[in-house]
């Protein structure tokens, strides 16, 4: 089994999603020692955002294309190739400015491919990259889950869960720390109850990964 291990944060060692989505590897790595782990820090190596010469190659418009699309080609290849060759996606998500950062954005930009994650049908879109196990590390500042207007105005948790089915993948898990600016008794309260998440998706996600395999 392969695991691929990404963060966004852009905080290092004072990040609270980093530390949550090793905690994550480490508890499924407990459940499956085998698990090959791939890491991928895109606050450190992150991919160019998503432009015309990303996209060139794939509309299949220009007969020669340039060294700068061929470029650029090669790194959405790279990278789709490494999102689609993993069973489980562990995903550090903090919420920068109501969304996602945009390191992950671009990330994700370049594993939106037709052919290769969806394709469109005549009935519209289809994800191609289904039986994935997607566990997202969710950390924020604030509260936004527990009233109406902070779940409309939080383009994170939501944004995710949108863009993995879209490929395909309906096992999407939330392990949320949220409240972590509001003082040091919160930001310990906020851990305790991600870390007991941690527990629950880990197991449930393995659990139905051996169902999945004995099938």
């Amino acid at each position: 089994m392969k695991l691929l291990h990404i963060d966004s944060s852009i905080l290092s060692a004072h990040s609270s999603s980093r530390l949550l989505t090793a905690e994550i590897v480490s508890a499924w790595k407990s459940a499956h020692p085998d698990t090959a782990v791939e890491y991928l820090d895109l606050a450190t190596d992150a991919p160019s955002h998503f432009g015309p010469d990303a996209l060139a190659i794939k509309t299949g418009l220009q007969a020669e294309p340039t060294e700068a699309q061929q470029r650029e080609n090669a790194l959405s290849e790279k990278l789709v190739s490494q999102f689609l060759a993993s069973d489980v996606i562990v995903v550090g998500a903090p919420l920068y400015n109501f969304s996602v950062p945009t390191q992950l954005k671009a990330w994700i930009d370049r594993l939106a491919q037709v052919g290769r994650t969806f394709k469109y049908t005549e009935k519209g879109p289809v994800g191609l990259a289904g039986g994935k196990t997607v566990i997202v590390a969710s950390t924020r500042g604030g509260i936004y889950s527990t009233t109406e207007g902070g779940q409309a105005a939080e383009h994170q948790e939501s944004y995710l869960k949108v863009v993995f089915g879209f490929f395909g993948i309906t096992d999407v898990r939330f392990v949320r720390a949220e409240g972590l600016a509001m003082g040091d008794a919160p930001k310990a309260a906020a851990l305790a109850a991600a870390r007991a998440e941690i527990l629950v998706a880990t197991a449930e996600a393995a659990n139905q990964k051996n169902l999945a395999q004995a099938a």
